[in-house]
């Protein structure tokens, strides 16, 4: 029900969260994880799992082909970042690794280029999703952000 709050007051002109939440400076508060001079890192929200995160450019461009080198380069090197630092806390599988351009392939900010980052594990899909339209997550966002932070200035 959040989610589909949030998206009422995003189509009511709220804002675009990847141009706001880094200008914030609450990295905590606003689950931002990691900055680079060009791209930052952030918790999705409304995870699909744990750990699911997003990786933008601070610029607001919609389009891959928009990205200056810079910004292209450095979204590559905090998506590789957050998967290693998500291989040695979470253990996953796998990863899905995509980016979502314009509304007809499901950007929800079509707007605002972002990567999302989806740790995978073996059977991490069940009936939840299907029967009670709910998916279940294993522990808070607080919690997967700690471990990421952590795992991350490990990397330092």
């Amino acid at each position: 029900m959040r989610y589909l709050e949030d998206v009422g007051r995003k189509a009511g002109g709220g804002g675009c969260i990847f141009c706001e939440k880094p200008k914030r400076d609450r990295d905590a508060e606003e689950l931002i994880l990691d900055r680079g001079k060009r791209c930052f890192a952030l918790l999705n929200l409304y995870p699909y799992n744990p750990g699911h995160a997003m990786v933008a450019p601070y610029r607001h461009v919609g389009e891959l082909e928009s990205l200056e080198a810079e910004e292209w380069e450095e979204l590559h090197r905090l998506s590789s970042r957050l998967i290693k630092a998500m291989k040695d806390n979470f253990n996953p599988e796998g990863f899905n690794v995509g980016i979502n351009i314009g509304k007809a392939a499901g950007a929800g900010y079509d707007a605002h280029l972002h990567l999302h980052l989806v740790p995978r594990w073996v059977g991490d899909t069940n009936f939840m999703p299907v029967l009670g339209e709910t998916k279940v997550l294993p522990e808070t966002l607080d919690q997967t952000y700690s471990k990421i932070r952590k795992a991350l200035t490990e990397l330092d």
